[in-house]
């Protein structure tokens, strides 16, 4: 007679699988053993704590990035289409308007990119201002279609349509046309909706188009070369790469630009560490959003528990939006100054959209901090 050792106890064995609340699948905190949904909690509370910190970070200034004149970005820039209209040279009339305005000019990064205003210089504001809504209103159809098939209930599909509204609502004003964050953001945003392991190129080349007209897309392409080699996506790597590169002789020969127009008295600027923390992305992403149109100490909740949503979605685009997002979230609390707050705004679009993820994240979790589970020990006999 030979008998085999019991079988160790199976942590989970016997918990009953619940049907989704909203989604069509489970989230990927279904059926998890207790002991990693309390890390989980844990870490939805941390967010929450770290939400919080909101309400005593500085208020964002709504005003000139950093110049000490009473012409603000926008209008600056606004000057500077009309000129390159015109026939102007983007490069030195961005230069006389930096000064004129009290800006630095150093290091080349304070000017923007030429590609928005070049090529708001060649159409007329009213196509301009079609284009900005086409491309607000693709933003929504792709993210509509990619998550509804996640969303079987009518309920659901109304909720997410609200979501995508309330993310997009920034993102449609006539008079932003000329704000950089606006186009590169919404770029960002259909990039991702997108993507697909075996269909990325579209999304590479939208993610390229978005750094030439705001260099802090760039975090995008990083995020996503970042996991094709993880995942073993040698082919998409290289191409996420190559897009990097492009971006990056387009940023030499932008530098380049700069250098020829800049000369040795022109200010410098103060830097980029404003270490504000991470309440100050909650307080400038409800600013960026309908989040704004509420109470702070109600809205910065909202902020993390759609952070965690999008954690929630057992998606790799899910993950991958999700460590985008909060690479934002690092880059703004640690380098925004309380006048670059319009960072925010690259996530903005569509950060939103992961509180339809929520409901369910959240009844997954409590199952298992609640589970009394069943511990089956078989011994087979023969």
């Amino acid at each position: 007679m030979n008998e085999t050792p019991p079988r160790a106890p199976v942590e989970g064995a016997g918990r009953r699988t619940r049907a989704p609340l909203w989604l069509a699948t489970s989230t990927r905190f279904a059926r998890l053993p207790r002991r990693p949904a309390m890390v989980v909690a844990a870490l939805l509370a941390i967010l929450m704590a770290l939400a919080f910190t909101a309400l005593a970070t500085p208020d964002p200034t709504v005003s000139s990035s950093a110049g000490t004149g009473e012409i603000s970005d926008l209008g600056m820039y606004e000057n500077v289409i009309a000129g390159v209209r015109g026939g102007g040279d983007y490069y030195l009339l961005l230069a006389d308007a930096l000064r004129t305005g009290g800006y630095p000019l150093k290091p080349f990064v304070t000017f923007r990119p030429p590609l928005h205003s070049v090529v708001q210089a060649a159409l007329s504001p009213t196509v301009t201002i079609l284009l900005l809504d086409l491309l607000a209103i693709g933003v929504g159809i792709a993210w509509w279609a990619r998550l509804r098939p996640l969303l079987p209930r009518p309920l659901a599909r109304t909720v997410l349509a609200l979501f995508i509204a309330a993310g997009l609502v920034a993102f449609v004003q006539a008079d932003l046309i000329a704000f950089h964050e606006i186009w590169a953001a919404m770029l960002v945003a259909l990039s991702l909706a997108l993507w697909r392991p075996e269909r990325w190129i579209p999304s590479a080349a939208l993610a390229l188009v978005a750094m030439l007209v705001r260099e802090t897309a760039a975090l995008l392409p990083m995020v996503m070369a970042a996991f094709a080699l993880a995942t073993g996506a040698r082919r998409e790597a290289l191409g996420w790469g190559l897009a990097l590169l492009a971006f990056a002789l387009a940023l030499t020969a932008h530098a380049w630009a700069v250098a020829q127009v800049v000369g040795p008295l022109d200010p410098t600027s103060p830097g980029w560490s404003g270490l504000n923390g991470p309440g100050f992305f909650v307080r400038s992403l409800v600013l960026s959003t309908m989040l704004s149109s509420i109470p702070l100490a109600l809205a910065a909740p909202i902020v993390a528990l759609s952070l965690f949503g999008w954690i929630a979605w057992r998606d790799p685009l899910g993950t991958r939006t999700a460590v985008l997002f909060l690479g934002y979230g690092a880059v703004i609390a640690i380098f925004a100054r309380t006048n670059t707050f319009y960072w925010a705004l690259m996530p903005a679009p569509v950060f939103l959209i992961g509180l339809i993820f929520v409901p369910d994240g959240l009844r997954d979790v409590a199952a298992a901090l609640l589970d009394r589970r069943r511990i089956r020990v078989q011994r087979i006999t023969q």
